[in-house]
């Protein structure tokens, strides 16, 4: 038996941020995780360079039953904080050059560095992650300082302060469980359902023969649902649709949704149309508009608006038909890719269970909840992250 002050199950992003921050006031800490390999989203994200945070972090940039809750923590424990230590371990880094979505951070050479500069801090506070420790019991006491004990192999394990920092169910390839949600639900805390976000769409069989044409190609778009509106990079592949736009659209989008896509927003199409109809009166449609679009896009959506022949052909009314289709395309998808490839997970423990301040249960002494496993969830471009470090950072000065 071992009697430890705080136990973090979860070696991610926000756990291993926590059991830095705990161990720096002098507590005890085991930091366990069910998975053979330590921070292995860490490891995938940003194709392999990790998008570590977002200069523009901010509680506008994510989402939750309370949009307020995530304030506090982004602002004890913010950008800077982990950009400086970044710095402090001398790993270079750089800011995207995106024209829609400025502000991502990246390492220069691999994510790897961001796990090594967490495990070092780990290590020079004798602090060593105890790998493929699956816990299988959790059980309250209230004997003494001892609050909690959990079951790891054969072992029971006391200590004062326990810490999910589990996740979500997202990638469930690298290890990804509900595990956070049932021991919430064990202590009687409401749970926002979990759902895939940041994810590619799906459509119908249908749907999808039409669009198998058009398989690999990608343009910028504006893509709306629901009041929100993204501009960035939309790829078709042979499921439905992905890239930047739709992944950033999907955390807004419910079964039934319609999402309205203009494939053209920087372009004035119907006067541009006209004056190829002028200029050049004997030129097929499909050519004219590929100028515009990659050509099997501009075929497929001109044989969809029934447009053949000539420019000269063609009246004002038949040419505003084909721009109202290209700009505000009306689709409805029928599902996403699940958890399968989704990049996290909406939903999960409720904020208004927990303390904003210190991440802490309201109703359990003792208890915290960190990272993706709580009701946060943040758009694309390093800012999930940026609540991992937060989180973890609060509750590790309180745990």
């Amino acid at each position: 038996m071992k009697q430890i002050d705080v136990a973090i199950i979860g070696a991610g992003a926000a756990g291993m941020m926590c059991a830095l921050e705990a161990r720096k006031r002098g507590r005890s800490v085991i930091l366990l995780d069910h998975a053979p390999k330590i921070g292995e989203k860490i490891r995938i994200s940003g194709g392999g360079r990790c998008n570590f945070t977002n200069i523009d972090a901010g509680a506008q940039r994510y989402l939750s039953q309370n949009p307020h809750f995530c304030k506090s923590a982004l602002k004890r424990y913010s950008q800077h904080d982990f950009i400086d230590m970044v710095e402090r371990h001398k790993i270079s880094w750089f800011e995207k050059a995106d024209k829609h979505a400025s502000g991502a951070l990246f390492c220069e050479k691999s994510a790897v560095l961001i796990v090594d500069m967490l495990l070092s801090e780990l290590f020079a506070l004798d602090v060593h992650p105890q790998l493929e420790s699956p816990v299988s019991n959790i059980r309250q006491s209230v004997s003494g300082d001892e609050v909690f004990t959990i079951t790891v192999g054969h072992e029971d394990i006391h200590c004062s302060s326990l810490v999910i920092a589990t996740g979500g169910k997202s990638i469930p390839k690298i290890g990804a469980t509900g595990f956070g949600f049932k021991v919430a639900q064990q202590f009687g805390l409401n749970i926002i359902e979990p759902r895939p976000a940041l994810v590619p769409l799906t459509f119908d069989e249908t749907f999808r023969a039409d669009l198998k044409p058009m398989s690999g190609s990608s343009l910028d778009v504006i893509v709306s649902c629901n009041g929100q509106s993204f501009k960035d990079a939309m790829l078709f592949t042979h499921r439905g649709l992905s890239g930047p736009a739709i992944l950033q659209i999907s955390s807004f989008w419910r079964e039934g949704d319609v999402l309205s896509i203009n494939m053209l927003p920087d372009t004035d199409l119907f006067e541009a149309l006209r004056k190829a109809r002028q200029d050049s009166p004997k030129a097929a449609v499909h050519n004219v508009l590929s100028g515009h679009l990659a050509k099997k896009i501009a075929v497929h959506f001109c044989d969809k608006a029934g447009l053949a022949g000539n420019m000269a052909d063609l009246s004002d009314k038949r040419l505003r038909a084909l721009c109202d289709l290209l700009t505000n395309w009306q689709i409805k998808p029928t599902g996403s890719e699940g958890y399968r490839t989704a990049e996290v997970t909406l939903g999960g423990v409720d904020t208004n269970e927990l303390s904003s301040k210190t991440m802490e249960a309201n109703k359990v002494k003792g208890l915290y909840f960190i990272g993706e496993v709580v009701d946060v969830t943040g758009w694309l471009g390093g800012y999930n992250f940026q609540w991992a470090w937060s989180s973890g950072w609060c509750a590790g000065q309180y745990a």
